[in-house]
């Protein structure tokens, strides 16, 4: 209920922002491809016990920092490697998926299925043709709404002004000298 509810919000052509108090559920399990082996993609790979290439996994998910080198990332050469049972799944940035190629990807029928809690922009358009497919979900950017992971993001937080403050190392540097 709440996915569905985050996605009549995502493509109601009256949504102008996304609300940021949202809380959900944490989920499990399938085979998975993870393109972004930083620390967050490294972690998805140690729970969910899977990575493969993007020819043999049901689901691919992209959890990559948007550089000039990740931008449009997944293109529609990228997207014929996959199998025509995948689905694409983007909790990273919107702008590492060339969209207009991932429209055509899922109006042929070139994957399954995609799962989108980012896009570019935030939110889409609302004549944006990603809104009127129906093998593709949109959130409006909920992916870390759930208590626990705010409260270890907020963990996180802490630990890391504690270590500035006392002269030690981030534990979680985003950018390592």
């Amino acid at each position: 209920i709440y996915l569905h509810a985050g996605w009549q919000i995502a493509v109601s052509p009256h949504t102008k922002c996304f609300a940021v108090d949202w809380l959900g559920v944490e989920v499990t399990r399938a085979t998975l491809g993870i393109i972004g082996m930083g620390s967050i993609g490294y972690k998805v790979a140690q729970r969910a016990r899977a990575f493969n290439l993007l020819q043999q996994s049901d689901f691919v998910m992209l959890v990559v920092n948007l550089t000039p080198e990740t931008h449009k990332l997944i293109g529609r050469k990228e997207l014929g490697l996959m199998k025509p049972t995948a689905t694409l799944v983007n909790i990273s940035r919107g702008a590492v998926i060339d969209q207009d190629a991932l429209v055509e990807a899922l109006q042929n029928k070139v994957i399954r299925a995609a799962a989108l809690d980012v896009t570019y922009p935030e939110p889409l358009p609302r004549d944006h043709p990603l809104l009127n497919l129906n093998n593709v979900i949109i959130t409006p950017h909920i992916g870390t709404a759930t208590v626990q992971a705010i409260r270890t993001m907020a963990e996180e937080a802490i630990a890391n002004m504690l270590a500035v403050l006392n002269g030690q190392p981030i534990p979680s540097e985003v950018l390592p000298k």
